[in-house]
Formats: C-alpha cells, sequence, structure tokens
C-alpha cells in the first residue's frame, strides 16, 4: 500500500492540475463573451436573432397579357403539385395516419383524377417506401392540377396525399398568335425560388416589365416556428408584374385562327403566314401560321420556333410589284394605256431573257392590263426604261425594305436586297431574288393605304401598373416616311382594284360582296436544297396583299401560303383567298365598316309573263336587277311568283315556272321568303330551322322536286356566318382557263 501511495498522490496532482485549466479557461471564456458578445468572431445576438428569425417569401404575380379590349391571353393562375408523404413517423396519432398506409388503394383512387395508370401510381408508391423516401412526386401528371381537382382528390381523405400549391402561367386561348405571345416557362433560382422566364415574343421582349418583385414577411419566432406573443410581423408588400396590353384584337386573331385552321387541314402546306393591321395606326390586329404551338404544353413548338412573319424573310413574288408600280406613278413615268410588248424581255446582251408567267405572253398590251396580268415584262421595263434603277433603289429604301421596321417584337430580321447586276435589278422590280419579311410588306403597304405616309407597325398598346390601373407607357402612331403623295396612293389603289376586278386580273378570287378590295397577287419561288428553284406546279409560296375597302381602307391583310396539297394544279389562289376573304369580310362587319357598294332600293311592279316565252321574261327583269329563277325546262311560262301587279324590291327574286320537270335550284344565301317561293310553285312541305339566310337545303340542287316532297333548309344570321366562317367564297369560277393559269402563276 505504501509503495502505491506516491503514485495516487502524483495522479490526483494531475488530474486536479488539468481540471483546474479548464475550469479557468471555461472562466475566461465566459468573460470574454460577456464583455465582447462575439462567439468565434460572429456576434452571438446576431445567433440568437438567426436562431429564432424566421423569414417568409410573399410571392409576386407575373403581370397579365391582355388584347386590346382587356381580354385574357396570359395570366398566373394557381395550380397544385401532388404530393404523398410515406414516412412512417409523420403518424403519432394510428387513429388519424399522416403517411401512405395503403399504397394499392390510394394508387386505385388517385387514378380517377390522373391521366396515369393505376400500375404506374402503385409503383412510384412502392418505389418511394422500399427506398425509405419521406415523400414522392407524380412527374408532369402531378403537377398543374386545379382548384376542382385538388378538391375532389382531397374528398377521398386518402392519408398522406397533400398538394402544394403554386403559379402557373395559363393561356385561355390556346392556339392564339402563339409566336406573337410567347411562352415563359418556371425556372429555379440559386435562392431556390421559382421564377417565370418569358422565352419568346412578348413574354421574352417584355420580361422585365412583366416580372414582379417578391415581398417578405419577417417575425420572431419560438423553437418550434410558431410565432412569438407580442411580437409585430414585419411585411415587405409583393410588387406584381406590369400588365401588358396588346394591339391584337381577339376577336379578328380568332377569325385568322380559324381560317388558318381549315386551310391547314384541307391543303396541308409546308407553312401558313398572316397579319391584319390597322394602317392609319401602324397596330397589328391579327398574326399567326402554321404550323403553330400550344403555350402551355409547348406541342408543336419543335415544328417552328420562329416568328415567321418577323424573323423569316423570303422571296415575295409580284406583291412587291405593288411598291415599284407606286414609285412609276410618283415619278410620273406609268402611262396605264401606254402599250408595249408583252412574252420576253432582255436586260443586256449577257443575260437571259426575263419572261412573263404564260412565257409567249399577250401580244402587244397595255401597261394597265400588264400590272393586272402580273406581267413580269412590264415591271421589267419599267424598272429600266421608266423609272431606271437608282431611282427605283431609292424607293426600296423609302419603302423601308433595307431595314427592320423596328416592331415591337424580339429577333426581327431585315430584307436582303440583291441590287448589284442589272438582273438582280430587274428581277428585284417584280420580287424574284431579293428577300423581305412579311411585316415589312405590311409597313410598305400602309403607306398606300394611309395616303402616302408609311407607319411603324407596333404590337404593344400600352403597358399598365397591375395593382393601381395606372397607365405607364402607351404607343402612339409613328410616321417613318411618307415616299409617296396622297394623290399617288389613290391612284395606285384604283390600279390595284382593277386587278380583282378584271376579267383579266389575277385576282379575280379575292372579290368580297359589298367591299372593294384593291391588292396584287404573288406566287413566288422557293429556293432548292441544291441550288435553283424547287419545280412542280405547287411548289410556290402563294400569297396576296390586300387591302379594303379601297376609297379609304381601314384594314390590310397579308396571307403567304407555302407549298399546299393542289394536286399538281397550282391553283394557289384557292388556299390564300379561303383565308384573306373570310376574314377581312368579318373584320370589316365586325368594325362596323359599311359596304361600300350599298345601293338604294328601287320598287317595280310586276308584269304579267305568263304565256310569255322564258328568254323575253328574263331579259325585261334583268334590265329591272331583278333576279330571275327557272324552275323547268320548257321555253313557255306557266306559273310566275310574286305574280303580275306586285310590287318587288329591285334584286328580289322572281320565280318563273315552265314545263318539263321542276329541278331544284341551289338556294344557298336565300331569303326564306325566296325559299318559299319554291316550295309554293315545286308543291313542296317546307321546313325551315334559324333565321337568317339558307346555308344549307336538303334537296341538293339540279335534282327533281316532287309534289309532296319535303324541303328542309338551314338558315343562320350574316353574324352567326361571320364567326363560323360558313360562307364559302364562290367568286372567280366561271372564269376563263387562260385566267386560271394566270392565277396559278402570277
Amino acid at each position: 500500500m505504501n509503495k502505491k501511495q506516491p503514485y495516487m498522490n502524483a495522479g490526483a496532482a494531475i488530474l486536479f492540475g488539468l481540471f483546474g485549466l479548464l475550469f479557468f479557461v471555461l472562466l475566461f471564456r465566459y468573460f470574454s463573451i460577456q464583455i465582447s458578445g462575439e462567439v468565434d468572431g460572429q456576434p452571438l445576438a446576431a445567433k440568437a436573432q438567426e436562431k429564432y428569425s424566421r423569414e417568409g417569401n410573399l410571392a409576386a404575380l407575373r403581370g397579365n397579357i391582355l388584347d386590346r379590349n382587356g381580354g385574357v391571353i396570359a395570366e398566373d393562375t394557381n395550380a397544385y403539385k401532388l404530393i404523398a408523404i410515406l414516412d412512417k413517423k409523420m403518424t403519432t396519432n394510428p387513429k388519424k395516419p399522416q403517411h401512405v398506409k395503403n399504397p394499392d388503394k390510394t394508387a386505385k383512387e388517385l387514378a380517377k383524377y390522373l391521366e396515369m395508370d393505376e400500375s404506374e401510381i402503385y409503383s412510384i408508391l412502392t418505389t418511394g417506401i422500399r427506398n425509405k423516401k419521406f415523400q414522392v412526386e407524380f412527374g408532369k401528371e402531378g403537377k398543374d392540377i386545379t382548384n376542382q381537382t385538388k378538391k375532389k382528390i382531397e374528398d377521398l381523405k386518402l392519408p398522406g396525399i397533400t398538394f402544394l400549391r403554386e403559379s402557373k402561367r395559363f393561356y385561355p386561348n390556346g392556339v392564339f398568335a402563339s409566336h406573337l405571345v410567347g411562352y415563359a416557362d418556371r425556372i429555379e433560382q440559386k435562392d431556390k425560388t421559382i421564377k417565370s422566364i418569358g422565352k419568346m415574343g412578348i413574354e421574352k421582349i417584355l420580361n422585365d416589365e412583366l416580372t414582379g418583385k417578391n415581398g417578405k414577411l419577417n417575425f420572431e419566432s419560438d423553437l418550434w416556428g410558431y410565432i412569438l406573443p407580442d411580437e409585430k410581423e414585419k411585411i415587405t408588400p409583393a410588387q406584381n408584374g406590369n400588365d401588358v396590353y396588346l394591339t391584337i384584337d381577339q376577336k379578328i386573331q380568332t377569325f385568322l385562327e380559324d381560317a388558318m385552321n381549315k386551310v391547314d387541314k384541307e391543303y396541308k402546306p409546308q407553312k401558313i403566314i398572316a397579319i391584319v393591321a390597322d394602317p392609319k395606326t401602324g397596330e397589328i390586329l391579327a398574326m399567326g401560321q402554321r404550323p403553330s404551338f400550344h403555350p402551355k404544353t409547348k406541342e408543336g413548338i419543335d415544328k417552328g420556333w420562329h416568328n415567321e412573319a418577323i424573323e423569316t424573310s423570303f422571296e415575295p413574288g409580284s406583291t412587291m410589284k405593288i411598291f415599284t408600280l407606286a414609285a412609276a406613278v410618283q415619278e410620273k413615268v406609268f402611262n396605264p394605256n401606254e402599250t408595249y410588248q408583252s412574252g420576253s424581255y432582255q436586260v443586256t446582251k449577257k443575260d437571259k431573257a426575263i419572261h412573263d408567267h404564260n412565257y409567249s405572253g399577250w401580244g402587244t398590251i397595255t401597261y394597265l392590263e400588264g400590272v393586272q396580268r402580273s406581267s413580269n415584262v412590264a415591271f421589267a421595263k419599267i424598272a429600266k426604261e421608266k423609272l431606271g434603277f437608282e431611282k427605283l433603289r431609292e424607293y426600296l429604301t423609302k419603302f423601308g425594305f433595307d431595314k427592320p421596321t423596328g416592331i415591337d417584337l424580339p429577333d426581327e430580321t431585315s430584307g436582303k436586297i440583291q441590287f448589284t447586276y442589272p438582273i438582280e435589278k430587274i428581277t428585284t422590280a417584280y420580287g424574284q431574288g431579293t428577300a423581305i419579311t412579311p411585316i415589312q410588306q405590311i409597313q410598305a403597304a400602309t403607306a398606300i393605304a394611309n395616303g402616302g405616309k408609311m407607319i411603324k407597325p407596333h404590337v404593344v398598346k400600352k403597358i399598365v401598373n397591375h395593382d393601381t390601373g395606372e397607365t405607364i407607357k402607351s404607343t402612339t402612331p409613328e410616321v417613318v416616311s411618307t415616299p409617296i403623295s396622297k394623290e399617288t396612293a389613290k391612284q395606285v389603289r384604283d390600279i390595284l382594284e382593277t386587278v380583282v376586278t378584271s376579267p383579266k386580273g389575277t385576282g379575280g378570287r379575292y372579290k368580297i360582296d359589298g367591299y372593294s378590295v384593291a391588292g396584287k397577287t404573288g406566287t413566288a419561288n422557293i429556293p432548292g436544297p441544291n441550288g435553283g428553284y424547287l419545280q412542280g406546279a405547287d411548289n410556290y409560296m402563294f400569297s396576296f396583299l390586300g387591302m379594303a375597302p379601297k376609297d379609304d381602307p381601314k384594314l390590310i391583310v397579308y396571307v403567304a401560303v407555302q407549298q399546299p396539297d393542289l394536286d399538281g394544279t397550282g391553283l394557289g389562289a384557292l388556299p390564300v383567298s379561303a383565308i384573306f376573304n373570310p376574314v377581312m369580310k368579318n373584320s370589316l362587319q365586325y368594325l362596323n365598316i359599311q359596304p361600300s357598294k350599298s345601293q338604294k332600293a328601287q320598287l317595280n311592279k310586276l308584269s304579267d309573263f305568263i304565256g310569255k316565252s322564258v328568254e323575253a321574261t328574263e331579259k325585261e327583269l334583268k334590265a329591272k336587277d331583278i333576279e330571275t329563277v327557272v324552275i323547268g325546262k320548257g321555253t313557255k311560262v306557266v306559273r310566275q311568283l310574286p305574280e303580275s301587279g306586285t310590287t318587288v324590291l329591285e334584286g328580289e327574286k322572281v320565280i318563273i315556272q315552265t314545263n318539263g320537270d321542276k329541278l331544284a335550284p341551289d338556294m344557298t344565301g336565300w331569303s326564306l321568303r325566296d325559299v318559299m317561293k319554291v316550295a309554293n310553285i315545286a308543291g313542296l312541305k317546307l321546313n325551315s330551322k334559324g333565321q337568317g339566310y339558307v346555308t344549307q337545303q336538303n334537296i341538293k340542287p339540279k335534282t327533281i322536286m316532287r309534289n309532296g316532297d319535303f324541303l328542309i333548309v338551314d338558315l343562320k344570321t350574316p353574324e352567326e356566318q361571320w364567326t363560323q366562317e360558313n360562307q364559302a367564297n364562290s367568286n372567280g369560277q366561271d372564269q376563263s382557263e387562260e385566267n386560271i393559269e394566270e392565277i396559278v402563276q402570277d
């Protein structure tokens, strides 16, 4: 024992010294913290504040995009993400489970409301449980859940199924000026917050204006995160993004989308580009293209990323002749009655001759007829012999073809004017070789429609504070230049009207009842992959640039359709007019633009035609502008409606019956009053549906009507027909083969 005692004393001394040292270190540390208030260079008070302070994020809304009348085109809305909690630790009361207890039942119930198979949902749940995950999500199908669907799932009271609220960008009109409006993606930031970023169109170019600034919520809490008593919340309000009002008119855009859908389905073209503009203000009222895409799902976006009207230049074809003509008229070198030899023209001895579209031409014709027939030779001679190349180049600049328009959309490109060699200068005059954009053509056309003043196009009407309604910025019309005079503009419109109205014109299919249209057809070559141009009657960019009413244009409409399936006929005017005509007519009527060819109604008292020849009767009635409908194949009138002595309005139909089979007329567009006359004469039982004018009849035209048969007709008001685009334009169908060829190849 005695021998161990010294060692024990030494060990005790060492322990005593060690604990003493630790005590003095602790004591020093205590007083040092008390005096300095810092730990490891960090303020202790700040550490405590950090531990017990809480900060919440107040999300700002992205601004709305609206049409000119306040109709919503894009907005932020609430959406929900579905989550399944799998961790058993979340359940503290077995009677009220807070995790998924029965994956089989959960999968079966969720499959009723998610676009997922039950087996797929079950696999996600069981895989998560097997891998001991706290929670699982359900991919794309589990996101963007509407409030209605959320409530239905909540009513199932499935343990462990919950939702996270998030905002999403909503485009209520679906495919609707999609490349113009663009889209916004939700992207996670470095601070883990989610932010919407514009990726195309207005969403992209005005991303800063549309993006709001998130707010904050600061408060003091206990260890468990609950707000401490008597602690005031400090709120920094969110600043919502500004609202953008476009110049687009929802109604006119719908007219355009519907017409393009119809042509896209029927003719399956490679591409469609269309623009509707107000020439007085430069406002774009509608803009669209095919292929297009849905801004929410992005379906179809892989087929076309670019806004073709803004970002793509191509050879315009004969629509370019509008501006060569305007330059010649302005310089007083265009004489419509002067004649020239059509067919071919050699610019220089080194160059190959250029030809008219029918190659051999039409002999010696006037320059007016050359415009109507879209003669390349006429415009080649105008460019070289009348205007001169230098003067033509000046006008190309005046009409804005060598620079972008500056429209308020992203990624605008410019035209590429080929004007080095004489042959290039000639072909540019009639729309070949040189490439320009559709929006450049629209801008240039405003000078023709607007008394010589060329107006810059724009799509943004105003920017408004989302919360206060205060207008931050508004766009006013901007005159870019005045390339021609008011008198020249009128003369050019008068000439372009004859392109549509003249039997020799290439624009016969673009006539619109009640409105005078001035415009020019175009058929542009398409470059091939191996140089040169594509061959084949359908391998063109068919187009029409028109304005109406001719004397005071309220609208300009440009339509281009590339490589439609026309069965090799090259009748490009068919798909182009199927867009231009209903869009122009419906838009003018929607804007309450009065028809320009209204005539005063006149009263006529009918003679007794019974016993007279059909030929003499038709001649007499035609002289009074009364339409005659003949029922039967005989040569003598045996009955008439209305009867003799009846007073009728000019233009009212008179039905005359002859002997022989009674064949049904085509009653499309007839009033019910005129249909009743046919039913009376033929002894038919009439059954009508709707009001307005006939759109369908059960007895096909030119089939025999038998006494006692039922005649059923559907009628619609003009407004119903405009919105549904049920009126098929039949203008130009009686043209000669020669004129049809001109429409094909102008």
